[in-house]
């Protein structure tokens, strides 16, 4: 294993030497901002990350810093990583291009955990800038570490969605190069070798800072995970950059470094001096969990679900188990929907039916109270035709045949079923001489009732030429 260490050492010193560009080089360090750690609630979907950075700190002499990384995460919310840069000529002639120093090569381990999440808010601690420093350049062999570079640091993360764009922040606080430190070299002296000589200014810190950084992703080449827009205080200066999907899984880096300083390209050269950067990075995602184009299924910012980390186009996928027991509940939830549709539609049949039962009752009741009123009338009428009879019965046995008809016929209007009241006419009209009247009445009494014998011995007698005077109806 230590064989194994001490060779994959010696390849990566091997490529950067053939390399030319400051330690803490822009995007390359893990996380996915330009030199702050980032943190998030999920596991990174990707098997490793890995890509290079550079910095141009000035074009005439040409004077750069770059480096390469790798990082991946372990299990148990452990992410482990390293780098390997060169770093720039910060000696006091940097800038006449004629010190004749080389620059040392660095590695650095990185080592972070994740210790707490709640929602969409984490927190990770960990350790950065394990550095070993090559230390040809100072007359020595092999590698020596360098403890001015250690920075323990602890980052709490924020990671919302804002309509079509994903805002992830970042806070926290570090030592070493998260520390305030501005190294200033004049031009006008200075060693070649690298040492600092009399007429440096150095101006140190303290061995602690805070940094706080943003990414805003955009919708912009949404199908690649869209573009990031990334700006942060990493403790000595602000940085801003620009992160391009060329597809889901490779991205192109672009931005500035300590842009507050950059009225001073030209004048100076320090630690921490402005810079353009370039970088570039590609991701390897995990088994079944590829890269996924934003939209596809939505990120969001919870756990839970699909989260889009910040800056990679890439979601978290979900466990087996997890996607059996959602697919299980969304099952359940849909049995559940259907079965209450079903007894929607099966109350909204009942009220329906109580409805058309309500209406067929007031309907018998308005009948029923349409019966009563009618038999409530045809019983007055009833009692004021029989008073109009009995008074026409009075009138018929006192000769006032006339006034007797009358009163008859206000019996009929009354209620034109009564048998008797024809039987009555038919009466009157024989006393008045008029034989067929008397007959045609008579008929229509025993049309109404038939048991009517009177009416029915009358007109048998009329019939055979017998009927007396005495012998009509005077009921």
């Amino acid at each position: 294993m230590r064989k194994f260490l001490y060779r994959s050492i010696a390849i990566l010193l091997l490529i950067t030497s053939i390399s030319v560009g400051a330690s803490r080089v822009a995007y390359t360090r893990p996380g996915f901002m330009m030199k702050i750690p980032t943190s998030s609630v999920q596991k990174a979907p990707y098997l490793f990350r890995t890509g290079f950075g550079t910095e141009l700190h000035n074009f005439d002499p040409f004077n750069s810093a770059q480096g390469i990384y790798f990082d991946m995460e372990l299990g148990r919310n452990f992410t482990f990583g390293f780098s390997s840069v060169q770093t720039a000529d910060t000696t006091s002639l940097a800038l006449l291009g004629a010190t004749g120093y080389t620059p040392p090569v660095e590695f650095g381990f990185h080592l972070q955990q994740r210790v707490y999440t709640y929602n969409y808010i984490s927190l990770s601690v960990g350790l950065q800038d394990i550095v070993f420093q090559n230390a040809e350049s100072n007359g020595g062999n092999g590698l020596r570490l360098n403890p001015e570079e250690l920075s323990f640091f602890a980052v709490i993360s924020s990671e919302k969605a804002l309509g079509k764009y994903h805002l992830s922040t970042y806070m926290g606080f570090g030592s070493g190069g998260f520390s305030a430190a501005d190294t200033i070299s004049n031009m006008t002296g200075g060693a070649t070798d690298g040492s600092t000589s009399g007429d440096e200014a150095t101006s140190q810190g303290t061995k602690a800072g805070v940094f706080i950084g943003l990414i805003m992703n955009t919708p912009y080449l949404e199908k690649w995970g869209g573009i990031d827009l990334v700006g942060e205080f990493d403790g000595t200066g602000i940085n801003v950059g620009l992160r391009i999907p060329l597809t889901s899984d490779y991205r192109l880096n672009l931005g500035f470094t300590h842009i507050e300083k950059l009225p001073d390209w030209k004048s100076r050269y320090w630690e921490g001096h402005p810079g353009i950067t370039l970088g570039f990075d590609m991701v390897v995602p995990r088994a079944g969990g590829r890269s996924l184009p934003r939209g596809l299924g939505g990120p969001s910012p919870f756990p839970g679900a699909q989260l889009k980390l910040p800056g990679t186009g890439q979601f978290e996928p979900l466990s087996s188990s997890m996607d059996s027991t959602l697919a299980l509940a969304d099952f359940a939830v849909h049995t559940i929907r259907d079965s209450m549709k079903m007894l929607t539609n099966a109350m909204r049949n009942l009220m329906v039916q109580l409805a058309s039962i309500q209406q067929q009752s007031q309907f018998l009741e308005d009948s029923l109270l349409a019966m009563k009123l009618n038999r409530n009338v045809d019983e007055k009428n009833m009692n004021e035709a029989m008073r109009h009879l009995s008074r026409s019965l009075r009138y018929f046995y006192t000769g006032d045949y006339r006034v007797a008809l009358q009163e008859v016929e206000s019996a009929l209007d009354l209620n034109p079923n009564i048998a008797l009241a024809y039987a009555r006419r038919g009466s009157i009209y024989y006393k008045l001489g008029d034989i067929q009247r008397a007959t045609i009445n008579w008929n229509l009494a025993l049309r109404m009732d038939p048991e009517y014998d009177d009416v029915r011995n009358i007109l048998k007698a009329l019939h055979e030429n017998r009927l007396k005077s005495t012998s009509v109806v005077e009921e």
